[in-house]
């Protein structure tokens, strides 16, 4: 079943750094909403329900509905705004959404069968490069994420932004350039055996020796050529 969502607005008036610092002082917080080929609208939301609503990893990608004294509108979540190191909204963004256009929305991977993929079975390591991605659907096609099987990964061998697979009706939003990798399986940092190791060390110990073999002098130091044995 589908989680649901549903933001208590009112519409505001008041807009500069000092009306939004008066918000804030009395527990909310500034917001706005557009799109839909409508009028942006100023409004205030409640700053204890939005810390509640953003707790939700679903929250970020789904439909929500606002409830805008007593009007409701289906909106997306678009653009956030912290405090940099208080747990503190600033400012939120939201996009109305039409039915018959496309919007444009991060949403969240989901890594599947990480432990059973061979390359982690042989003792290698899954790395995540890229945890979610942009995308363009319809509002009705607007998955809550993208799994992204890890299953046959070797080592060495990674999954692209190409590469995913995507839902009906959904696709990136840009065409990934750089084609990146997204997930890859690659060895232990300082992995192999302790046969392998020995012989690392072992070589990279006799590699000055073989340059400079023992009791050599240097080159410019040659008495023995450069003095005359007469007499």
């Amino acid at each position: 079943m589908q989680e649901t969502f549903e933001i208590q607005a009112q519409p505001r008036t008041d807009s500069g750094k000092g009306a939004s610092r008066r918000l804030r002082r009395r527990g909310s917080l500034p917001g706005i909403i557009y799109g839909a080929h409508q009028a942006p609208v100023m409004v205030t939301l409640e700053h204890r329900e939005m810390l509640l609503h953003l707790s939700s990893e679903a929250f970020y990608s789904h439909i929500l509905t606002l409830n805008l004294a007593g009007a409701k509108e289906r909106v997306v979540l678009k653009d956030l705004q912290r405090h940099p190191y208080k747990p503190v909204v600033l400012h939120a963004d939201f996009q109305r959404v039409s039915e018959s256009e496309l919007i444009r929305i991060r949403v969240p991977l989901h890594f599947a069968n990480q432990t059973t993929a061979p390359g982690v079975k042989k003792g290698g390591l899954i790395s995540h490069a890229v945890t979610e991605v942009e995308i363009a659907c319809l509002p009705r096609d607007l998955p809550e994420f993208i799994e992204v099987d890890t299953g046959l990964l070797e080592l060495g061998q990674s999954i692209h932004l190409s590469e995913l697979t995507l839902p009906t009706g959904v696709q990136l939003a840009h065409k990934p350039e750089p084609d990146l990798p997204v997930v890859s399986v690659h060895g232990a940092r300082g992995g192999g055996s302790d046969e392998e190791t020995a012989v690392t060390a072992v070589t990279a110990a006799a590699a000055p020796a073989a340059a400079k073999p023992a009791g050599a002098k240097p080159a410019a130091a040659k008495p023995a050529a450069a003095k005359s044995t007469s007499k």
